[in-house]
């Protein structure tokens, strides 16, 4: 299980930036799963996908080929659902998912649970949490595979590599002080250790490249994890500012976003970029003031978007490199906030609006997909 402190650290950790300020590229398990509680197992794999889906997380192949995790309503439970579109959300198939319900990364729980999904061919996926299970043919098939610790936070794959920032926790002494980025083959093998994370984030991949932000710095793969970097970030804590997120925009470059001084649901924000990687950073510009920052992302070096959530959800867009920026999305839900925000090409991006963490969606959080086709400028909820 993971403690109060690590659940902090990660991404809902600027809804407080008053107390720190006295301080991600979707990229895209032995028991199968063809049977069970989930409704796309009630009928043919690919079938017809049944009413009242709800999201959680996405990943795409594909401009047009993704995979959606969530729930929706079944008669048994738990009641975990996956769904496949090959036109870009016009249509959708319902599949099988992992037999085990629906959880949140920060939760204090160690019990079986699945909050991710990510694909890295239209064959093989993956479903992550406190467990670990693939599929080699679209998802028609899961079984349990072994994975580097106890609970997978995030999953990535890049370059013939999967890596997986982990927590390692015991049910005698709870959860060790650090997390851990590790890898290991696509095609299998055993899990190595990258390296130890003490304040991650979630992981960024695109164009062989993957980062972590660790607290005040950034680390950085351009071989899947056979070798690490790490450089200072801009946003090292001082004038309250801490780093948030990063994002890869190209094979030499990253978009960092920085924040402080939080007032009434507002935060300031900074966006940085690097053409080297993170060795150096310049000042880009500044997102709106209101909400606290998600995420950001972009598609190339000049289009970035950033997420935002406090009494409203808002998707920020700049169309050149920072210097101006534009309220691309907006809904007064309440911070109902964001998943997997991320590009497949320059062009076109997804991000989970409102994910829902738990069967039943007793919150009624609205578990919707956006998408972009325009780099970020604009974005639509596609119905499931």
């Amino acid at each position: 299980m993971r403690t109060s402190a690590q659940v902090r650290a990660r991404r809902l950790a600027l809804v407080s930036m008053a107390a720190l300020g006295a301080v991600a590229l979707t990229a895209c398990g032995v028991a199968k799963s063809g049977t069970g509680g989930s409704p796309a197992t009630t009928g043919p794999a690919g079938g017809p996908a049944p009413a009242g889906f709800v999201a959680t997380s996405v990943t795409f192949v594909s401009a047009d080929e993704g995979f959606v995790l969530g729930t929706a309503p079944c008669a048994h439970a738990p009641c975990t659902a996956v769904r496949r579109t090959l036109n870009r959300g016009a249509s959708w198939a319902g599949l099988p998912a992992p037999v085990v319900p629906l959880g949140n990364p920060y939760d204090n729980t160690s019990q079986q649970a699945v909050w991710g999904i990510r694909f890295a061919s239209p064959g093989q996926g993956f479903a992550f949490g406190n467990g670990l299970w693939v599929t080699t043919d679209g998802g028609e098939q899961w079984a349990a595979a072994a994975g580097p610790g106890s609970s997978i936070v995030d999953l990535e794959v890049i370059d013939g590599e999967v890596l997986a920032l982990s927590d390692r926790c015991t049910a005698q002494s709870g959860c060790a002080p650090t997390e851990t980025l590790d890898r290991r083959a696509l095609s299998g093998g055993p899990w190595s250790v990258v390296t130890r994370v003490s304040e991650p984030r979630d992981i960024a991949t695109q164009a062989r490249v993957a980062v972590l932000l660790d607290g005040s710095s950034v680390v950085v793969t351009e071989d899947g994890g056979r070798t690490v970097a790490r450089h200072a970030t801009p946003c090292a804590g001082g004038s309250g500012s801490a780093g948030t997120a990063v994002a890869v925009t190209g094979t030499s470059s990253l978009a960092l976003l920085c924040a402080g001084d939080a007032a009434m649901g507002s935060v300031r924000k900074t966006v940085y970029v690097s053409g080297d990687l993170g060795a150096t950073w310049a000042e880009a510009g500044s997102p709106p003031f209101a909400g606290d920052p998600w995420g950001i992302s972009a598609g190339t070096g000049t289009a970035q978007v950033v997420a935002a959530a406090s009494g409203a959800s808002w998707l920020y867009y700049s169309p050149d490199g920072g210097a101006r920026w534009l309220t691309a999305f907006t809904a007064g839900d309440g911070g109902a906030g964001f998943n997997d925000l991320g590009f497949t090409t320059a062009a076109d991006g997804v991000a989970v609006y409102g994910p829902v963490y738990q069967n039943g969606n007793s919150s009624g959080l609205p578990g919707k997909l956006l998408v972009t086709s325009d780099g970020g400028a604009s974005w639509t909820a596609v119905k499931f």
